[in-house]
């Protein structure tokens, strides 16, 4: 993968809701402008790299980019990232800036809801390793994080 490490940024906007209700793991979710235009070598399935929303602190995370499989009714391709950080509040609408540095996996479908839930605990487990890396952990300090005072909104 070429594009690696990856820099993206844009505002959250409301997904299906499934993340944080059925899975227990809430994803922020980019607008489809910002999917779109993702280079074509990032093919579908789990990624890892850092994440901030606003200027807020850099945190691990863990990314799905693809149709989701086990939810079967997907028309567009999404992005939906799982920052490893808990939040006090929803951030709809703040700006999401994203390093993309590694690969876990492609993006499969699940026999129940059980499965999917160990699979993504797996890839949570994975991506935390992966990020100690000294090659991934000078990326949590790139001055990308460092946004303009007049996109900060909400205090984010």
């Amino acid at each position: 993968m070429k594009h690696l490490p990856y820099f993206c940024r844009g505002k959250v906007v409301r997904g299906f809701s499934r993340g944080s209700k059925q899975l227990g793991i809430p994803t922020a979710n980019f607008p489809e402008q910002v999917v779109d235009n993702l280079p074509n070598d990032l093919s579908p399935g789990i990624y890892y790299g850092w994440a901030s929303v606003g200027n807020g602190s850099v945190q691990k995370m863990v990314l799905s980019i693809g149709w989701i499989p086990y939810c079967r009714y997907r028309k567009k391709k999404s992005v939906e990232t799982h920052i490893i950080h808990t939040f006090k509040e929803d951030f709809y609408g703040e700006i999401l800036s994203i390093v993309i540095t590694g690969y876990i996996r492609p993006e499969k479908n699940f026999r129940s809801i059980d499965a999917l839930i160990s699979a993504i605990q797996d890839d949570l487990e994975e991506a935390k390793k992966r990020l100690n890396l000294p090659e991934h952990l000078k990326l949590k300090e790139h001055h990308f994080f460092h946004l303009p005072e007049s996109k900060i909104m909400n205090g984010h």
